[in-house]
């Protein structure tokens, strides 16, 4: 397998800035890192995105959101929705540092975007993160209409943690009597804390995420590793992957987060639930975040938009 030349090239400038490696350094020190990366990264807001801030009650007080939806949408138009859940390792990332992307898929979906800012790790632990994009996916069903979201087209997504958090989602909704989702949108998804699959060998450092760093974000947020086997940390290891939502899966191929991601994809088609697998074979992990450097990431938001568009909006029809 090829590594894309900008992969590579991203690989070097990272090299060059010899910045501390994440597990180095203390959760505030990582984040504040991280969100000087994302600006020159992801680039400017899309102008023909409209996006609004607000806050909507969650398990541990006021949680806040960020809605977006095309500019060119009428004001009073109910459109289908997308619940969001930003990557970061559950301990880093918020609504600015997906902010593009999640401004790109609503423009090119032609959707409303609720992105979630679910509480962190260390300070709230497993189950933090978890119960706020649960609150969030709440909400959106009993309220959305009054934010301009069609209640009867919804979707799940996210990106790394935040993928596992809308996997992970997305069992409790058809487990509780949660809304039916039309898609489960999992781009390079944590789905095993437990095993640790070849491809955090083969990719064990070198290629932006390393296993190290994983294990300091399993460390954060579920640091008691009996919890580590549960299904809201590991959808993988859930009883049963049938009866969910559609997926896409999004890999990256040089991605520690590669196999489980490739493995999660087959479970759900082995247990009966329709999932589509795409792997972007040069591509590093988080690549969907960062347009201003990777082609990848334009022609795999351009995928993911097409996705929703279909399951939202055509088939809905």
């Amino acid at each position: 397998m090829a590594l894309d030349p900008e992969s590579q090239r991203l690989i070097d400038l990272m090299m060059a800035a010899n910045r501390p490696a994440w597990n180095t350094l203390t959760p505030d020190a990582a984040r504040t890192l991280y969100l000087s990366l994302r600006a020159p990264a992801q680039g400017p807001l899309p102008a023909e995105a409209k996006v609004v801030d607000r806050t909507i009650p969650g398990p541990a007080g006021p949680l806040p959101v960020r809605l977006y939806r095309p500019a060119a949408a009428a004001a009073d138009a109910k459109l289908p929705g997308l619940v969001y859940a930003h990557g970061g390792g559950w301990v880093f990332g918020n609504l600015d540092s997906h902010d593009v992307l999640c401004a790109q898929l609503a423009i090119e979906a032609g959707i409303s975007v609720m992105a979630i800012d679910y509480r962190l790790a260390p300070e709230a632990r497993f189950p933090g993160a978890f119960d706020d994009v649960v609150a969030g996916l709440q909400w959106a069903a009993a309220n959305g209409a009054s934010v301009g979201i069609d209640t009867a087209r919804l979707a799940i997504g996210g990106d790394s943690a935040g993928g596992n958090l809308a996997a992970a989602a997305s069992i409790w909704a058809r487990d509780h009597g949660g809304p039916k989702l039309r898609l489960q949108l999992l781009a390079y998804p944590v789905t095993d804390a437990v095993g640790r699959a070849e491809s955090y060998r083969r990719y064990e450092d070198g290629y932006g995420l390393n296993a190290a760093t994983m294990e300091w974000f399993f460390d954060h947020y579920a640091p008691d590793k009996q919890t580590r086997g549960d299904w809201r940390v590991s959808p993988l290891r859930a009883k049963s992957l049938g009866g969910l939502p559609p997926a896409l899966v999004i890999t990256a191929g040089y991605d520690p987060l590669r196999d489980e991601g490739r493995a999660y994809a087959f479970r759900l088609q082995q247990d009966g639930t329709l999932a589509d697998l795409v792997e972007f074979g040069g591509m590093l992990h988080g690549f969907l975040s960062s347009p201003m450097l990777l082609h990848g990431a334009r022609r795999g938001t351009s995928l993911c938009a097409a996705a929703l568009k279909e399951a939202l909006v055509q088939r809905a029809q």
